[in-house]
């Protein structure tokens, strides 16, 4: 008798679960994130080495200037405002701290966008509204470790944020690029990552 009555309760327990919708059959299905950000630079192969015509060394390249390669990126998820590009050498820390060498960073480009063509002009401001500015000045700076040392790592980071910036470039690129970052704290949706490697042909 004890048994029936279990194995019923069990069951009117079950059924009354299941009417007020705690069944898994009645649970919407997850939601799906979308495909990842992608950033791709034409050239050279994410992780390999960066081709001299890219770089300081490059015949005809003033010294901290360069040619910028073609970069596209795909994916940029909805709702985002802005995009911002930073490009950095990790293997240099300027006077002592932890600042490495500012290469390039490019911030308010429009979310429509879909790359940077190659060889980027110079100027502030670029056509499509948004910002450049480097070690160099208001341009591109190409890699350029020396050919006596290590390969340098240099990261080109994308980043999809949910708002545009509110940052007004100043005559020091590290202090604009530090502005720049503290600026997107809080509002990044996506980040996609591209490296490479440099050092001056021997």
């Amino acid at each position: 008798m004890r048994l029936l009555l279990s194995a019923t309760f069990t069951i009117a327990i079950t059924v009354s679960v299941l009417a007020q919708g705690g069944g898994r059959a009645n649970q919407p299905p997850a939601a799906t994130a979308g495909p990842a950000m992608t950033l791709t630079i034409s050239g050279f192969a994410d992780g390999s080495q960066i081709p001299v015509k890219f770089s300081q060394a490059a015949p005809g390249v003033a010294p901290g200037e360069g040619t910028s390669p073609a970069i596209a990126w795909a994916n940029v998820p909805a709702g985002t405002q802005s995009l911002v590009l930073n490009m950095h050498d990790m293997d240099v820390v300027r006077n002592k701290t932890s600042d490495d060498q500012a290469h390039w960073v490019v911030w308010n480009i429009p979310p429509t966008a879909t790359g940077l063509p190659e060889g980027v002009p110079k100027g502030l401001q670029l056509a499509d509204g948004s910002y450049q500015i480097s070690a160099t000045g208001t341009m591109y700076r190409g890699p350029g470790a020396p050919a006596n040392g290590p390969y340098h790592h240099y990261m080109f980071e994308l980043y999809a944020l949910d708002t545009k910036l509110d940052v007004k470039p100043t005559t020091d690129a590290f202090e604009t690029r530090a502005n720049v970052l503290k600026a997107m704290q809080g509002h990044i949706l996506a980040k996609a990552v591209y490296g490479g490697l440099f050092r001056r042909p021997q």
